[in-house]
């Protein structure tokens, strides 16, 4: 008797972790997001970041490497800007300087030609508040969805869904063990390609000024794979707020 009690004392404990697991929402799975990024009032003291690194982009005729910058800036103002030596292929040095000014977006492309950002590119930036989306959710009118959870490789993960006013949703994957995202897909419509999903992966974090940020991203869709390695993080630097516009 005594060891039927106890099986059925091990069984009803399952069924309440079980049902502790079930009752986590969305908003508990941000809080411990953010909580693992460096906490929200660290996050909150955020007015810039400049970052610099490398980038990797692979082609059908290989691998294309060069540096690359990135300036963010609240709320959500950002600017990229990526050299790629495309000698092997006799032409020499690239240069694409995408902006965003926290309204409208500008690529100069000394490959394919300068041009206007539109469409979904053009809402998912706007829809990409520094220093995080999840930071300011609510107040933005973001709708999260928590979709359950999944495997990817050993690691299981939570699944958020963002949906914004505009613009495409988002899905977010967060490490269950260390609640931070690890994953992040987006089915967009871009100019002269069409729909495609665009997934990054977010392969290695780094402590900088108690915040965890990325510093390996590899972004993966049917157009191309890249690889970004970042060396050099500044929080809170100044930035020449022309930067960000349309020349």
């Amino acid at each position: 008797m005594r060891i039927t009690s106890l099986r059925l004392l091990g069984v009803l404990a399952l069924v309440l972790m079980a049902q502790t697991a079930s009752a986590q929402t969305a908003d508990d799975i941000i809080e411990r997001a953010l909580k693992a990024l460096g906490g929200r009032e660290a996050l909150s003291k955020l007015t810039t970041r400049v970052a610099s690194g490398t980038i990797t982009v692979s082609t059908p005729g290989g691998d294309v490497s060069g540096p690359i910058e990135i300036a963010n800036q609240a709320p959500n103002k950002v600017r990229v800007l990526i050299k790629l030596d495309l000698a092997a292929f006799n032409l020499g040095q690239v240069s694409i300087d995408q902006r965003f000014d926290g309204n409208s977006g500008f690529v100069i492309d000394t490959l394919q030609g300068n041009r206007d950002i539109t469409g979904d590119q053009l809402e998912l930036m706007r829809n990409t508040p520094f220093p995080n989306a999840l930071l300011t959710y609510r107040e933005a009118g973001v709708g999260v969805e928590l979709a359950g959870t999944e495997k990817l490789g050993d690691r299981e993960v939570f699944v958020l869904v963002l949906k914004p006013k505009t613009g495409p949703p988002v899905r977010q994957y967060i490490d269950t063990m260390t609640n931070l995202m690890v994953r992040q897909t987006v089915k967009a419509v871009i100019d002269q390609v069409g729909e495609i999903e665009q997934m990054t992966e977010i392969l290695a974090y780094q402590d900088v000024n108690g915040i965890q940020e990325p510093v390996r991203v590899r972004t993966v869709s049917p157009i191309q794979t890249a690889t970004i390695n970042i060396s050099s993080i500044q929080h809170n630097a100044p930035v020449d707020a022309s930067s960000f516009a349309k020349p």
